[in-house]
């Protein structure tokens, strides 16, 4: 059983219900648990018709107010890990930008070898791939990445692709203390699983799944004011996990 977090904020306009609702219903082994960060449109409406039509398949948590995506992504799982009935949980972006069929990849990663236990989708632009970006996005999400992986000292290609399986043990290990920054807590899970287990044990439990199509959807909604804050919210991640990186 795998349960998928999927952190909304405002996402009425994005989310995609017949797609949630179809997927959901073809896959009855995953399920799915949308947290509503405080929206103030009609999200956590829209999502109550979907689990009405998909029945247990899907469940929502509302938060009373904005928190940032890793504080959703994080209450998230806790309860996800509170339910105790899921092998494997991930988290998956509302827009769809990876879609759902990408998930069946990044499970048979984790069959194929039991000892992947955090497997990221990874948006490698290729031959035979259609990853559709912005070209603004896609070479600051370059920098943003060759940054986290100098600091990691992992050759991690994207660390910030949204769609990312963890096995449920690990995941109670990593997702206990609330993270460090509002938008780069993937570069911290990755900095906990090195802390957790070592690194050369986390080199083998972590493992990326090149994807074969991922989108482009809206507007980022990482305000511009945040991106001169990056490189310090990288330098806090490096110096809080200082003794195991």
């Amino acid at each position: 059983m795998l349960t998928l977090v999927v952190p909304c904020y405002n996402e009425a306009d994005r989310l995609d219900r017949d797609s949630f609702v179809e997927f959901s219903k073809q896959n009855p082994d995953i399920g799915f648990l949308f947290v509503n960060d405080g929206s103030t449109d009609t999200t956590a409406s829209l999502i109550t018709s979907m689990i009405t039509e998909a029945d247990s398949r899907m469940k929502l948590l509302n938060l009373p107010e904005n928190s940032g995506k890793a504080e959703t992504i994080r209450s998230g799982v806790l309860q996800a890990l509170a339910e105790d009935s899921t092998g494997y949980i991930g988290y998956w972006d509302a827009d769809l930008a990876t879609p759902l069929v990408a998930i069946h990849d990044l499970m048979e990663a984790t069959l194929t070898i039991p000892a992947r236990r955090f497997v990221c989708g990874s948006r490698i632009r290729r031959m035979g791939a259609r990853i559709e970006r912005r070209w603004l996005r896609h070479y600051f999400g370059r920098v943003v990445a060759t940054a986290a992986s100098y600091i990691l000292d992992l050759p991690f290609y994207d660390t910030q692709c949204g769609a990312k399986l963890i096995e449920k043990n690990l995941a109670a290990q990593i997702f206990g203390q609330p993270f460090i920054s509002r938008w780069l807590f993937d570069v911290e899970l990755i900095a906990r699983i090195i802390e957790t287990l070592g690194r050369p044990e986390a080199c083998r439990t972590i493992y990326e799944v090149p994807l074969t199509e991922w989108k482009d959807i809206g507007e980022s909604k990482i305000k511009l004011s945040y991106l001169p804050r990056i490189p310090y919210e990288l330098f806090r991640i490096r110096q809080a996990y200082r003794h195991s990186l």
